[in-house]
């Protein structure tokens, strides 16, 4: 699983960023990733592409 450091501001991009630390908050509360600590994620390997766009919607 690779492990993403959530960048320290989200830049307001319409769709947000995939470093995005509101989009890699999603992603853990639908269960695909682990938060290893305040801006590190754990993010499965496979995440389904509708998971992924609907985390990202602004």
């Amino acid at each position: 699983m690779p492990m993403i450091t959530a960048k320290k501001k989200c830049c307001e991009d319409k769709p947000r960023c995939k470093k995005c630390p509101v989009t890699l908050e999603r992603l853990r509360k639908a269960g695909y990733a682990e938060r290893l600590s305040r801006r590190e994620y754990d993010v499965a390997g496979k995440v389904p592409g509708k998971v992924r766009k609907a985390a990202r919607v602004r």
